[in-house]
């Protein structure tokens, strides 16, 4: 084949399937209210069965509810009449996918979902079938034709199906009030959870590895201890309160070296960065990103709402932290 066939065959696929979803959006009636409201005043868990590829849908749509603050777990419909039936409670519903509707392992547990009194919603392709008639509610997904030129590998039908889940998913999510904090707690391992979840106490220089000196610290002994320290950066309180009055960073040493002062006996005070930038530690360690970021610097104090210091952090630590 050419490189234009390929293309063509693809294009012809993304085409199909793109008309299948929104095929979709004519069907989003009553039906779709009902479903929602069901999978929200679910007191239990939302179990998603399919055989296949729609197992393979049903184990993804599983994934996106419970991922979106609606507790779901994918069960498979062989398995459910050999033992794992027993991990659905009353409180729980059902959701089936099956392109068929007539899928012999979920038909065979239908008696017993009704003899449990558990409610069924089914995403089926035939709204005639066996399991559409037995469901509470029945979302309609059929497709005109499958992008597989033979018409057999589910494609079109499974793209429907997961393109009416994730619709079910995130209108459940609206009406819950689902926020991005939700989504981290739930996330904690990806790059969200670390920028939502991690604080700037968790990743900061505490007690004696934060760089402080002193106002009446000279030049030599401040660059010695923000090398001792290696934050790039040093503290500077006052004497008497203990509280931040400034610092003194990399860019304060190469502007201090412009005027080539004797670092021996110059005070820290006469060179450093007064009313720096701070921030608090129960603060998001992506906002100090941010505040590095905006105000181009490296490194910032972190003190309490008096100025008394509590720990330093810079660049490299929310590198380390994943924050960036």
């Amino acid at each position: 084949m050419t490189k234009h066939a390929y293309i063509e065959l693809g294009l012809a696929v993304l085409k199909t399937e793109a008309d299948a979803v929104l095929g979709l959006a004519e069907r989003l009636d009553q039906d779709f209210y009902d479903a929602c409201e069901l999978v929200l005043k679910c007191k239990g868990r939302i179990v998603v069965t399919g055989m296949g590829k729609s197992g393979h849908i049903a184990n993804k749509i599983a994934a996106t509810l419970a991922s979106t603050g609606t507790p779901a777990f994918f069960m498979h419909p062989g398995e459910a009449s050999h033992g794992d039936l027993g991990m659905i409670t009353a409180d729980d519903l059902v959701i089936a996918l099956s392109n068929s509707g007539e899928t012999s392992e979920i038909t065979l547990l239908l008696p017993l979902l009704k003899r449990l009194g558990i409610p069924l919603l089914a995403l089926t392709g035939n709204p005639a079938s066996t399991i559409a008639s037995s469901a509470s509610i029945h979302l309609d997904v059929s497709v005109t034709r499958e992008a597989c030129p033979l018409g057999l590998a589910p494609t079109s039908s499974t793209t429907a199906a997961l393109a009416m889940g994730d619709a079910l998913a995130v209108a459940v999510l609206e009406a819950r009030g689902f926020t991005e904090q939700d989504f981290a707690l739930s996330h904690p391992g990806g790059h969200l959870g670390r920028r939502l979840l991690l604080r700037v106490s968790d990743i900061m220089h505490t007690g004696n590895a934060i760089p402080l000196v002193t106002v009446e610290t000279t030049l030599k002994d401040t660059l010695l201890e923000m090398t001792a320290k290696g934050l790039g950066m040093a503290g500077v309180i006052d004497a008497d309160s203990n509280k931040l009055v400034g610092i003194y960073t990399d860019g304060d040493l190469r502007r201090t070296f412009e005027s080539m002062p004797d670092i021996s006996t110059c005070r820290v005070q006469d060179f450093m960065t007064a009313n720096c930038v701070t921030i608090e530690a129960e603060r998001i360690a992506s906002e100090a990103l941010k505040i590095m970021h905006d105000r181009k610097i490296n490194a910032l104090m972190v003190v309490d709402n008096k100025m008394n210091v509590q720990g330093a952090l810079n660049m490299h630590d929310l590198l380390r932290a994943g924050v960036v």
